[in-house]
């Protein structure tokens, strides 16, 4: 896709204008803030068109040495490899200048729940949290326990975790949907394969002014917390159960001992998934767009499977199948395909444009 020349003039004018208003020494506060903000996001793009226009003008002067006999071979070589590279530049440019999703800065909440499959989905969930908190250690993100429900023989029914860092949701969100398991559990005598799935759900989290949530619209209970925990599970109503009436949305948290904090958490869940239904409502006119692109978000959507006995991991949504089942879910294999998922995502955008 080639961006034209008044486009690139124009990204080159607003990076100097703001350029100039970073340098004069008059911006205070918020908006400096702003304007911070706004060098640091333009900035890489006005890069990007800064070696596009560059590229063009030593195109166009290669072009017109090829007129003497004495530059023209000299001249060809070059005009080849920058036939060659422009192309890429370009399409590098007219990704940066895709509509961003804004929660994309945002820190995220992970939500993994055990689905089909007993004891052997609760011991998948534990593997799925593991390798998102190694990947995220990679990415020098933070990975904070919200809520969990352990199961009695390792793993979880369910945990909730609040991830925060450079880019987050941008890099976790088509992460959602049912992850399957293809393997032998180990309480499996005769050697069969099991298929057993979990549910991930990655949301963002949303700034205080994104979300407001009257007190008047939510219902609050207490009780004793249950299931594997320790001796203080059952001595206290420490468990919390948050029910935002005009959604029917229920978040609980029994996860730590004191019945404020608990509370505090259940808090933070509830906003996360009041943020991304209003995400949903807002995005619904654009639903058929939206089918265009790698994941829908749809938590009942398929989209991986970790086989076992292959060793191998298949994105069912862009037909990926890499044979780096440990490595993915050792966390430092799960780039590959994140990478691949946003690249996918970009050029089926980018493709959307230009019909």
């Amino acid at each position: 896709m080639q961006i034209p020349a008044a486009r690139l003039d124009q990204i080159a004018n607003r990076f100097a204008e703001l350029e100039a208003r970073m340098a004069s020494g008059t911006l205070e506060g918020d908006e400096f803030v702003q304007a911070s903000r706004d060098y640091a996001e333009l900035e890489p793009v006005a890069k990007i068109a800064a070696d596009v226009t560059a590229m063009r003008a030593e195109l166009a002067g290669l072009e017109e040495m090829l007129a003497d006999p004495e530059m023209k071979a000299m001249a060809q070589e070059e005009l080849e490899q920058l036939r060659e590279a422009l192309p890429k530049k370009e399409r590098a440019l007219a990704i940066a200048l895709l509509p961003r999703d804004a929660a994309d800065s945002k820190p995220a909440m992970l939500e993994i729940r055990a689905g089909t499959g007993g004891d052997e989905a609760a011991l998948f969930a534990g593997d799925l949290y593991r390798m998102y908190e190694r990947f995220a250690a990679e990415q020098g993100w933070k990975v904070e326990p919200v809520s969990m429900n352990a199961s009695e023989v390792g793993g979880f029914k369910e945990i909730v975790a609040n991830v925060t860092g450079s880019g987050v949701f941008a890099k976790l969100k088509f992460e959602s949907g049912v992850h399957r398991v293809q393997r032998v559990p180990v309480t499996e005598s005769g050697g069969r394969i099991h298929t057993s799935a979990a549910t991930v759900a990655v949301l963002p989290e949303p700034d205080d002014v994104d979300i407001d949530i009257d007190p008047g619209d939510l219902k609050i209970d207490t009780y004793r917390a249950s299931g594997a925990g320790g001796q203080h599970v059952n001595t206290t109503d420490s468990a919390i159960r948050i029910t935002h009436e005009p959604t029917g949305i229920v978040v609980t948290c029994q996860d730590g001992r004191s019945q404020h904090k608990n509370r505090e958490k259940a808090m933070q869940v509830l906003r996360a998934r009041l943020f991304e239904k209003s995400r949903d409502e807002a995005q619904g006119a654009e639903a058929e767009a939206r089918k265009a692109m790698v994941g829908s978000g749809d938590r009942s959507e398929r989209i991986r499977t970790y086989n076992f006995p292959q060793g191998r991991v298949t994105d069912h949504r862009i037909g990926l199948t890499l044979h780096k089942l440990e490595e993915v879910l050792a966390g430092t294999g799960l780039s590959e395909l994140v990478d691949a998922l946003i690249s996918e995502d970009e050029g089926k955008r980018l493709a959307a444009l230009s019909e």
